[in-house]
């Protein structure tokens, strides 16, 4: 409870980076009192480094709030799949201290996506972050639209977080409806042979595999398997085209 009246300190002092700088000294306090009273659960399934639900929460929460804001408009609707999103993987008590903190990240306009990746990246593995991008798309299209604004804002995102421009494309086909999506989810052309297709859709289903991303987040983990279905689902779509 601590890091949350440190950051809310912070953020009225200095703005954002006292926010931040108020949350990383309040979570130590608390991390303290966790020794004393108790082993303070991480999220090292998840890093390369030891980094602390609270430094990947509020990371998490200014991503979300550029993504909401991407379009000029805060939609409702995406407001509220971050919250059942935060409600379902934290519990309703602790989803409502993070999002009180969310609105005052989502009312600003200094956040930067490239420190905020740039940490992500120091502390995460590729398929964590490649499953946070689909959780991106989610809150775009939780309005039932993804804007061109929202897309070029994740977009930015993926570019800040090291993600390939096909694995990208890949993730924005799930998304967003065009031609040749099936071929799009599976990073090949049209024009591939059937072995390349066949060859394309085993490398994509191990990327995809809820296993690989080896994380104790149940929304995480809800969105690894969505994708692999998806992947599946596309392999199945070539397969009936080609009579494979």
């Amino acid at each position: 409870m601590i890091k949350w009246i440190a950051a809310l300190v912070g953020y009225g002092l200095f703005r954002y980076p006292g926010a931040i700088l108020g949350f990383l000294v309040g979570s130590l306090i608390d991390n303290s009192a966790g020794k004393r009273g108790g082993t303070r659960s991480v999220l090292r399934d998840m890093t390369r480094q030891s980094v602390s639900p609270a430094d990947f929460e509020l990371n998490l929460l200014s991503l979300c709030s550029l993504v909401i804001r991407a379009d000029g408009t805060v939609s409702k609707t995406e407001m509220d799949y971050v919250r059942q999103y935060f409600v379902s993987t934290y519990g309703k008590e602790k989803a409502n201290a993070i999002f009180r903190t969310f609105n005052d990240i989502n009312k600003k306009h200094e956040i930067s996506a490239q420190r905020i990746c740039t940490f992500l990246n120091q502390r995460t593995r590729y398929e964590v972050r490649l499953q946070l991008l689909h959780f991106l798309f989610g809150i775009a299209q939780a309005d039932g639209h993804v804007s061109n604004a929202e897309i070029q804002k994740i977009q930015e995102i993926a570019g800040f977080m090291r993600v390939t421009v096909r694995d990208f494309d890949s993730i924005k086909a799930m998304f967003v409806k065009a031609a040749d999506n099936a071929y799009k989810i599976l990073e090949i052309s049209k024009t591939a042979t059937d072995d390349e297709v066949k060859k394309a859709y085993r490398t994509m289903a191990k990327k995809y595999h809820p296993d690989r991303v080896n994380t104790k987040d149940e929304a995480i983990k809800k969105g690894a398997e969505e994708k692999f279905k998806q992947v599946q689902k596309a392999y199945e779509t070539v397969q009936a085209e080609r009579g494979l």
